[in-house]
């Protein structure tokens, strides 16, 4: 049903309701300061319940900017009047108890999104508020009257003229949530139960980054006590990304929540050297894994000799062929390379244990593990199980070209063992060049030496990028949780970019999980999104275009310039961008940041930067965005500098022009193309 108008003084009592939810909330902030946790029955409990108050103050704390509520339902009348509900980013109660404001993750807030003129839910009215700089300003109702039809996509498209300015409401600085916005197909996500893993397949704009977010405050929400004991984590592409998205979870209550790029997850030693893009290929592909696994469990070797322990006036022995036994089946109880190499001691010592008690003796426990510690003990274990690490392992396959053909088997060619060998190899470990692509291959050996603790949760978005083996990393961290997987076969950038949801999956170790596909654009205008969709036939093949449901179709202006006035013409498009409030996006070629930033100084254009090396955290209107680091962010404006350029720093023409389609969809308004250098013939005429 389309949004009417509510009836006249319902503003006022509104605001006054608004009111009064903020002295409740004041009045339960004072009620958690009062509270002494000095009265703790001891030390240490005292020292936890003030942790836990003071996070319980300061999630009290009201925003004076914002409301407490944005909606609202009333509910099918049962014997009396519509019970009627405020739904906002927090609970707020009375001091009865009773609600004044309903968390939105609570269940009964799932009717505030879900419901239709086709399953009402028992709603009957559905109200939204306007607010500026936290007052109220309009209203808007939505009158739910079942149709007995079948729900046509308009009965669940995003409508209203409140709902609308929301979603297109100017931005600056980091992301918002959405919570006030989501939609039907995206809370069915944000509620999906914690042991199951979802994979989004999100076109640009659909919302997909902000829903995995909302996804992970709704599971703390609701498994509080696991995921408390157990972790959630957020991966991202990039730094910038997640600066861009750190106020989310925080806007909704979460701040227990971390954050980390694939590059500092898999933070073992400093990447000095690099790979050309077919090495780097080659040590994320996952028959890498085997390669590892043989490398490291080729280095227990045969009992050859028996173990001799001197004690006292005697030899005690342990035969070659029982310490052989007992190998075998410390390799076989399929425990980790360093766990099983710790039992080793004491399963020996047991055995002399149970050879003196049959000589007369009376050994006791701890004999058994003064035999465990001694010299002779320790130096037959190292000569049979040596101790490993995982730069060490590494660096002998890297080095040694025998090392590697023995643990390549039959997964690598020898054109492939080739490859990967250091043609200059260094001589310790710790002068070894590891390049980005083996930070994955350390995790790797780091797990098979001794297991990666499992999260609850894990959150990885852009996921289309890791490879086979950074995906098995990012695996070992949900072992024994559950994941939600974001991502956009169409935007994969690294040449190792996955082509299939089901394989990634597999490498996650979530062969069993639901796949979701968002294609109705909420963020990115019409015009935008049917512009860089010409490049889809030519880089993914067979993959459906994004449909934007916005009735702004937004503005697309594409301005050629001779090369000599590139410069001019790009500071031009930024300043008439930068004359509408919200945020403008400057996306040129990594190579021309400097250049485009030194012009847009000269003209007097206050600027932030974010490429790696001259991020800050200060919020300005304009912002240089390198196009290598664009993925995720959103703007309301973007002038992109350079179409081909972009394109052609990739090293093949599929993943320049993935690249190329992810600058072009970062627009969430207006989307203004420079460019001295001819369009990509993809691109077509304007």
């Amino acid at each position: 049903m389309p949004a009417s108008a509510p009836p006249a003084g319902d503003l006022e009592r509104e605001q006054a309701y608004l009111d009064h939810a903020r002295a409740e909330l004041a009045r339960m902030r004072t009620s958690a300061e009062q509270l002494d946790a000095s009265r703790a029955s001891d030390a240490i409990s005292g020292e936890v319940l003030s942790r836990v108050l003071a996070r319980r103050i300061a999630s009290l704390q009201d925003d004076p900017r914002t409301t407490l509520f944005f909606g609202r339902i009333d509910l099918e009348p049962v014997d009396g009047p519509a019970e009627q509900f405020h739904i906002g980013r927090r609970h707020v109660s009375d001091e009865a108890g009773d609600p004044v404001v309903v968390d939105w993750r609570a269940p009964i807030s799932t009717a505030f999104y879900r419901a239709s003129p086709v399953d009402r839910m028992d709603v009957v009215l559905r109200r939204r508020f306007g607010v500026d700089r936290g007052r109220l300003t309009a209203l808007e109702d939505e009158h739910l009257v079942s149709t007995g039809g079948v729900t046509s996509a308009s009965d669940t498209a995003a409508s209203g003229s409140l709902l609308a300015a929301e979603i297109e409401r100017p931005r600056t600085g980091p992301m918002r949530d959405i919570v006030s916005t989501i939609q039907p197909e995206q809370d069915e996500i944000v509620r999906g139960e914690l042991g199951v893993s979802i994979c989004v397949q999100g076109a640009p704009g659909t919302g997909k980054t902000a829903v995995g977010l909302h996804r992970a405050a709704w599971l703390l929400y609701s498994f509080r006590e696991r995921l408390d004991h157990s972790g959630v984590l957020v991966i991202g592409p990039n730094r910038a990304f997640l600066d861009h998205i750190a106020a989310v979870l925080p806007s909704l209550g979460e701040v227990r929540v971390g954050h980390a790029t694939i590059e500092s997850l898999l933070d073992h030693g400093r990447a000095r050297g690099t790979d050309t893009a077919e090495v780097a290929t080659l040590k994320g592909d996952a028959r890498l894994a085997a390669v590892l696994h043989r490398a490291t469990w080729s280095q227990v070797r045969p009992a050859t000799e028996a173990l001799v322990v001197p004690r006292g006036v005697r030899k005690w022995r342990v035969p070659a062929y029982v310490v052989q036994e007992i190998l075998d089946e410390l390799v076989a109880r399929g425990v980790r390379y360093s766990a099983a190499r710790d039992l080793l001691p004491q399963r020996l010592a047991h055995h002399l244990l149970l050879e003196m008690e049959r000589a007369g003796d009376s050994p006791d426990d701890r004999v058994q593990d003064a035999v465990a510690r001694s010299a002779a003990v320790r130096k037959y274990v190292s000569s049979v199980w040596p101790a490993l690490d995982p730069q060490g392992v590494l660096h002998r396959l890297w080095s040694d070209a025998d090392a590697l053909r023995a643990a390549a088997g039959a997964d690598l060619t020898e054109q492939e063992q080739s490859m990967l060998l250091w043609h200059k190899p260094a001589r310790t470990k710790g002068a070894a060049r590891w390049s980005p692509a083996d930070m994955a291959l350390l995790d790797e050996l780091d797990d098979l030496l001794r297991r990666v603790p499992s999260l609850g949760h894990v959150v990885l978005d852009e996921a289309q990028d890791l490879s086979p083996m950074q995906l098995r990393a990012v695996g070992r961290r949900c072992s024994t949780g559950s994941v939600t997987v974001l991502g956009d076969i169409a935007q994969g950038t690294t040449p190792w970019a996955t082509a299939s949801w089901d394989d990634a999956m597999r490498h996650l170790g979530k062969e069993k999980h639901d796949l979701v596909v968002l294609d109705r654009g909420f963020r990115v205008p019409a015009v935008v999104i049917e512009y860089a969709a010409r490049l889809l036939p030519v880089m993914a093949p067979g993959l459906g275009a994004p449909v934007s449901v916005r009735d702004n179709p937004g503005r697309l202006q594409i301005r050629p310039a001779a090369v000599d006035d590139l410069d001019a013409e790009v500071v031009h498009a930024v300043e008439q961008a930068a004359t509408a409030p919200g945020s403008v996006g400057v996306i040129a070629p990594d190579r021309d940041v400097e250049r485009v930033s030194a012009a847009l100084e000269a003209a007097g254009i206050a600027h932030g930067r974010l490429d790696r090396d001259h991020g800050d955290d200060e919020d300005r209107q304009v912002e240089v965005v390198p196009a290598s680091v664009a993925k995720g962010l959103e703007f309301d404006r973007t002038v992109v500098v350079e179409p081909a350029a972009i394109a052609a720093a990739e090293p093949d023409e599929r993943t320049g022009l993935r690249r190329l389609y992810v600058v072009l969809t970062r627009a969430v308004s207006e989307l203004t193309i420079v460019h001295a250098q001819p369009l990509p013939e993809a691109l077509g005429a304007a």
